[in-house]
């Protein structure tokens, strides 16, 4: 048979790229493709109308006369749109999204075919959920799961299917998905920060946290993907040598893009258009054939929506184009892998953006109010946001050259840091009118100016000021947003509450205090706590890991260590408390997290093995026995005096018959370290036991096999090489 890398790159050369042409009326074909509120408006009677959207303001349940008048809006809208199906669009603890679809078709009494979607098809189904990760919550013989409607995330078609966004629970009621505590968590920071609100303006009736997601990815041809095994299994090469040329140049960041990938880019973008997302910034990244995609900020549960959705979206897009889409942090060694920055901000129904400096003193005080908090929620539960960047896949890309360390810091820049010193120098009590003018023009009142100027970014801080928002960067490019996202809401808002009471106990303390007063002195004890958590250096230094060590900071030792955040009883107590998430669903996280690191690893070293013998090694033989031929044939010729003009090819078979030697040994070794790691039945110490034992084979392995990468024959080697996958276009 013929190889089958050759192959893909033959049909390459052939291929004439996919033309798409950009629409170029946008505006208008602007969510055509969703039911939002406009749309359904039309549908529904004004009375309807408003009950619904006082319901969902309110974060009330809409009952069931109203759901039946919704479902039927929503069946007719869709039959307009030629929809043959509706589903319950979910978002389960696989990281992926899930749907079953229902036909319209329906039959009555009388046995004749009908359209039907009633207001209990709407609100709640049934899927057979068994194979879903509970974490032990839900047995599995136990089917029972239920998708809920949820009414704040408009449904939207996808081809000719309805889909309506819903949380996904066990029959008990716990959460089995991201958007459910997502959801909690928004509601814990919504009456947080209104209350903290009322301090500086009494019309703010609702706050909502609002997130930018920046998604990072690879592009590669599809054909010559099906020549790696390790690419297909695991979404990264487990094996190949480095390109001579990789991103060194830097030729290839914010460059032109190439004509067939700016092809599916163009088509993405105008389904995405379709599907209300408002995509607005595309590029190349650093590394070859790496892009990125980013949409304008958007309410935070409807843009975790819209980033699982544009996913799902790219990698059915990209199989028309004979394109594969890598969403793996690290799919490839030797250049920069893939994140997805989360820039997290707070919005008021009023219009402000609350880390954002206003033009008054009091609204600048507001801004230093949530800024501050919000880095002292950093810095009491730093092991929580580990926890939430952290994984088996994004292990490999943190604390690189291109994405932060683990040791979570916060960068605010030089400016910033000078306020909040002045800040911390605010007399105790009570200000004189001297001290509050002093204070309120000449530091808070220049805020705006300051970040005019602040506007550096440390690339090496997972947790960074960026002028009007807080940039998570260590988010890896896999993971779904709402994982980070309900972290840093709910110890956000647990802090804002501490935050309130202890300006409200002063106020109670000294009925003569003013606010402001109380206000100054509670952040000035804040800004004292903070210190240690920001750092403007080098991120990636030593220096900057014995600093940390010095300060005291979170540290962790793998992901599994990290991932154990999730059981210590202070973060229990926390989610408790703002009611996100309790004791019985951390657990299942933890139990559910622990699981896929494991088994991600194991499938990594099942592939690995199974490339090393069944393509490697006889691919190594093939060309060694060529070799052996070759010795032979000289002998012949030459008589004793072959070795002379062998010893070349002598040095080869001996160079080649060592590393086949050392990858078989390294495969054994590791299959014999995970047999042992399958008997351990504690979740936590089985991952231990795959990180430190299973894990360290991978790269012995890898080192011989791509030593013969460089040895044998180019012609045989079965495997797409990297300059193939990176440069061929």
């Amino acid at each position: 048979m013929e190889n089958l890398r050759f192959e893909a790159l033959r049909q390459m050369s052939l291929r004439v790229p996919k033309k798409v042409q950009a629409s170029t009326k946008q505006h208008q074909s602007f969510a055509k493709h969703v039911l939002n509120e406009d749309k359904l408006r039309h549908y529904l009677s004004p009375t309807a109308f408003d009950e619904m959207r006082k319901a969902i303001n309110k974060g009330e349940n809409i009952r069931r006369p109203l759901a039946e008048q919704i479902a039927q809006a929503m069946k007719i809208w869709a039959l307009e749109h030629d929809a043959t199906h509706y589903t319950h669009w979910f978002q389960p603890l696989t990281g992926t999204t899930a749907e079953k679809h229902e036909s319209f078709l329906n039959f009555s009494k009388e046995g004749k075919a009908i359209v039907a979607l009633d207001g209990a098809e709407l609100v709640q189904q049934e899927p057979d959920a068994s194979s879903f990760p509970s974490g032990g919550i839900r047995n599995t013989f136990e089917a029972r799961g239920y998708t809920a409607w949820d009414p704040t995330s408009p449904a939207f078609l996808f081809g000719a299917t309805l889909c309506i966004p819903t949380v996904f629970v066990s029959y008990t009621g716990e959460a089995l998905d991201y958007k459910t505590p997502l959801l909690r968590s928004i509601s814990a920071i919504d009456n947080a920060a209104t209350e903290l609100c009322k301090f500086f303006d009494k019309n703010v009736s609702k706050v909502f946290p609002t997130l930018g997601w920046e998604q990072e990815f690879f592009l590669v041809d599809k054909l010559l993907m099906t020549s790696r095994p390790d690419l297909i299994m695991t979404g990264r090469t487990l094996l190949g040598h480095g390109s001579s040329k990789g991103q060194q140049l830097d030729d290839h960041y914010f460059g032109a893009i190439p004509s067939r990938m700016l092809a599916f880019l163009n088509e993405v973008e105008e389904r995405c258009l379709w599907l209300g997302i408002p995509v607005k910034t595309r590029h190349n990244e650093v590394a070859p054939s790496q892009f990125e995609i980013a949409p304008l900020f958007e309410e935070s549960n409807l843009s975790v929506d819209h980033n699982a959705l544009v996913i799902d979206l790219m990698k059915r897009i990209a199989e028309q184009h004979q394109l594969e889409v890598l969403f793996h942090e690290k799919p490839f060694a030797h250049i920069n892998g893939s994140g997805k920055h989360n820039n997290w901000s707070l919005q008021t129904n009023t219009g402000t953006n609350l880390l954002s400096p206003g033009k008054t003193p009091m609204s600048n005080l507001q801004f230093l109010t949530f800024f501050v908090n919000t880095i002292a929620a950093v810095y009491q539960h730093q092991d929580l946001l580990c926890a939430a960047m952290m994984s088996a896949s994004n292990d490999l890309r943190l604390g690189a050259n291109e994405a932060p360390p683990t040791i979570i810091s916060v960068f605010i820049g030089e400016q910033l840091t000078k306020v909040l010193n002045d800040l911390e120098q605010v007399s105790e009590g009570k200000l004189s009118p001297e001290e509050k003018t002093d204070l309120k023009l000449n530091v808070v009142g220049k805020i705006p100016e300051i970040l005019l100027d602040n506007t550096d970014r440390n690339r090496t801080s997972p947790f960074a000021f960026t002028g009007n928002k807080f940039e998570f960067r260590a988010v890896g490019s896999k993971a779904n947003c709402a994982k980070p996202m309900t972290i840093l809401n709910t110890i956000v808002a647990s802090q804002l509450n501490h935050f309130r009471n202890g300006v409200e106990k002063r106020l109670e303390k000294d009925g003569k205090m003013k606010k402001d007063d109380a206000i100054f002195n509670e952040l000035r004890d804040l800004i004292k706590t903070i210190g240690p958590i920001l750092f403007e250096g080098d991120g990636y230094s030593s220096a900057w890991e014995k600093e940390a060590k010095k300060r005291k900071l979170y540290q962790i030792g793998s992901t599994p260590d990290a991932l154990l955040a999730y059981r210590d009883p202070k973060n229990i107590t926390l989610f408790e408390q703002q009611n996100v998430l309790n004791a019985r669903e951390l657990e299942a996280r933890l139990k559910v997290e622990l699981s896929q690191y494991t088994l991600t690893l194991q499938i990594e070293g099942r592939t690995l093995g199974d490339i090393s013998r069944n393509h490697i090694i006889p691919t190594a033989i093939k060309y060694l026995n060529t070799l052996i031929e070759n010795v032979k044939g000289l002998k012949e010729i030459y008589g004793e005096n072959y070795v002379s003009f062998a010893s070349e090819q002598m040095q080869l078979i001996e160079r080649v018959s060592a590393h086949i030697a050392e990858i078989n040994s390294g495969v054994n070794a590791m299959i014999e370290a995970r047999k042992k790691a399958n008997t351990i039945e504690d979740d936590y110490k089985k991952s231990l036991a795959y990180g430190q034992k299973v894990k360290p084979y991978f790269e012995e392995i890898r080192y011989h096999c791509d030593k013969l990468e460089l040895l044998v024959d180019n012609s045989l080697w079965p495997l797409a090489k990297y300059r193939e996958l990176l440069f061929a276009h």
